[in-house]
């Protein structure tokens, strides 16, 4: 997650991981949720079926999504 951007984007991966670049910035939890937002809105599923399981603070992030197998999000995801 790379806050601060010019605009909310899927940036690629990198060693392995999804790079999104979002617009919001990190204060008061504000990338956090739109990091929420982007993805549920990718893959088409409500809000509270993505959720932050690690690196609440960090920019590195484990996201946990009910309904979704990890083959359909890899292939909504791919940047």
């Amino acid at each position: 997650m790379i806050p601060r951007a010019r605009k909310t984007e899927f940036g690629g991966t990198r060693e392995g991981a999804l790079v999104v670049r979002l617009a919001a910035p990190p204060v008061e939890g504000a990338a956090n949720d739109a990091l929420v937002a982007f993805i549920a809105g990718a893959l088409d599923v409500p809000r509270r079926a993505v959720r932050i399981v690690s690196g609440d603070k960090s920019r590195t992030k484990r996201l946990a999504i009910d309904g979704v197998t990890e083959m359909q999000a890899r292939s909504a995801l791919r940047p």
